[in-house]
């Protein structure tokens, strides 16, 4: 085989992969949510799951795209296995159908199809006409890839060398399994190393029986990606459908590796022109797995489910634990519960809180992901709280009940203010300074710790307010708040004299260091609006800060005279 030869099968092979990924591209944007909403709602029982399968991939075409779809919808509950083991049938039966549709001459419709495509391409914007040029460029490409796969193909007879190569390499019907397998894993299409096999056999450089053992290793080959790349280590279930689909795919291909050969002599009997041989085998081969595994696909199941079982999920943080509902009607019980629940969210803000200077230290990316997930679960229990609170406003409260539900409403807005300055302010910085590669100078660094503790200790503070409701400890709060103003003011005056002696490390991290400190001195000041209600339920506030104003002096000019 020469080197001209060889060139022009690497291209034909890979002109048919990018044809092959614009159809399905194409497809996938014109029609892919349509699809989609499809197989969630189209699978009544195991006929019309099978029949859908074979349709939504005949569209695709990519096996594995409608595996990692309807995997999802099995994990998640959306879909049931019998019917995502029954949609997988249909869809290696639809892969075929291209491979069918391309066994025909029908090489002669690809510059029709390129000129089209290119035309509906190119003349809309981002439409579904637009997608649909996408698609048949795809086929257009695919068309004369296979042309170009057996013209370029010269016949065994004029290359001996290559005839006896590929002779040896596919003379073990197991090694040949094995090849299709690896061809059509590394490819991501059973359909590429289908047609490529249809160009070899048909230039008689392979034996019909190594076609056939090719195209079985091509099918078992497709159903290992969905294994590796739709299945999730979190989720055993996620392995449900795409290792059903490779067992009965295993189990295909067992039956029919010892009668490779007679059927091969059979098939050639049949039908002399390879490319049809291989295309009706592809075709047979898969309806044959879905005829004999449609009835079992129960049994099927019900192995998978105990091989993977459920696993049970860890307890959602955001769930409440203490909103009693049975003790609405008292509002006492109900306002003491919702107070333990809004103590439980404030150790979350504080856990978060304690982590956000680790992560502003470090360069875990891992611990900003983690306070930000931490914050998600902050939001839905001060939702919880919230309305639990307004169940229990509802009813007939008398005064000091009434100010401790507004207590504890301003207690979890705040906390639910502070956790969003943390994950949207200060996990921005972190991973911002992760991003670059930023350090704070060693004094830099010691007085935003500095800051963080004085945060801390003030939310333990406040924490203790509320709950005691203790006029002496809300004072403190509020004086700790002055003091807090005054140690933010002197971080930030020795921040400004490290950049006046032009240190390179605080010029580089002034921004995120300043933004810190801001964030911060904002945090500290949701902790100490805690002290507010519990003041003024004691009548300790002053109606304003502000100085009591002068009285208005005369307006010389409007003086009367």
């Amino acid at each position: 085989m020469s080197v001209t030869v060889l060139l022009d099968l690497m291209g034909g092979v890979a002109l048919l992969l990018w044809g092959l990924h614009m159809v399905h591209s194409g497809l996938v944007r014109a029609f892919g949510a349509q699809l989609r909403r499809f197989l969630r709602v189209a699978l009544a029982n195991r006929a019309k799951a099978f029949l859908a399968g074979v349709g939504v991939t005949a569209l695709l075409q990519s096996s594995t795209a409608t595996a990692l779809m309807v995997s999802s919808f099995s994990a998640e509950g959306m879909l049931g296995l019998v019917s995502a083991l029954a949609v997988m049938l249909g869809a290696n039966v639809g892969t075929t159908l291209v491979v069918q549709a391309l066994s025909l001459d029908v090489s002669a419709a690809a510059p029709i199809l390129l000129v089209l495509g290119v035309w509906a391409f190119k003349s809309a914007g981002r439409t579904l006409t637009r997608d649909l040029g996408r698609v048949l460029i795809g086929l257009g490409l695919m068309l004369l890839a296979l042309h170009i796969l057996v013209e370029s193909l010269a016949p065994a007879e004029n290359a001996p060398l290559a005839r006896e190569i590929l002779a040896a390499a596919t003379s073990d019907p197991v090694l040949c399994v094995v090849i299709g397998a690896l061809l059509s894993w590394g490819a991501h299409s059973s359909v590429a190393v289908v047609l490529l096999t249809m160009s070899l056999a048909y230039s008689h450089f392979i034996s019909p029986a190594g076609a056939l053992a090719l195209i079985v290793g091509a099918n078992l080959g497709s159903a290992i990606n969905p294994v590796l790349e739709g299945a999730s280590r979190d989720n055993p279930t996620s392995y449900r459908v795409p290792l059903g689909n490779l067992a009965t795919r295993l189990a295909g291909c067992a039956a029919v590796i010892p009668f490779l050969g007679p059927v091969s002599a059979e098939l050639a009997r049949l039908e002399p022109n390879p490319l049809r041989m291989a295309a009706d085998f592809h075709t047979a081969f898969n309806l044959a797995i879905a005829v004999a595994f449609i009835p079992a696909l129960p049994l099927v199941a019900r192995a998978l489910e105990r091989l993977l079982p459920e696993r049970k999920a860890p307890p959602d943080p955001g769930n409440p634990v203490y909103l009693d509902p049975t003790v609405l009607e008292t509002p006492a019980l109900a306002l003491a519960s919702a107070a333990r629940e809004a103590m439980r969210m404030g150790e979350m803000v504080e856990t978060m809180l304690g982590q956000a200077m680790g992560a502003l230290a470090s360069h875990d990316r891992n611990l900003v992901s983690e306070i930000s997930r931490r914050d998600d679960a902050v939001d839905r229990l001060h939702e919880a709280i919230k309305l639990y609170v307004v169940k229990v406003s509802r009813g007939s409260l008398d005064e000091r009940e009434a100010r401790r539900a507004m207590e504890i409403m301003a207690f979890v807005i705040n906390m639910e203010h502070v956790g969003d300055i943390i994950d949207k302010n200060l996990m921005e910085l972190a991973a911002k300074k992760i991003k670059h590669g930023l350090r704070f100078s060693e004094q830099g660094s010691e007085e935003l710790h500095a800051m963080h503790r004085r945060v801390l200790d003030d939310m333990r503070l406040a924490f203790g307010t509320f709950l005691s409701r203790d006029a002496a400890a809300a004072r403190q709060l509020l004086d700790g708040k002055t003091r807090f103003r005054e140690a933010e003011i002197a971080a930030s005056e020795s921040h400004l004299a490290r950049l006046r002696e032009g240190r390179p490390e605080s010029i580089e991290t002034s921004a995120l260091h300043i933004d810190i400190l801001r964030d911060l001195k904002r945090i500290h000041s949701h902790i100490c609006a805690v002290a507010y209600p519990v003041l003024e339920a004691k009548g300790e506030l002053l109606p304003s800060r502000l100085r009591a104003a002068a009285p208005a002096r005369p307006d010389p000019v409007s003086r009367p005279r």
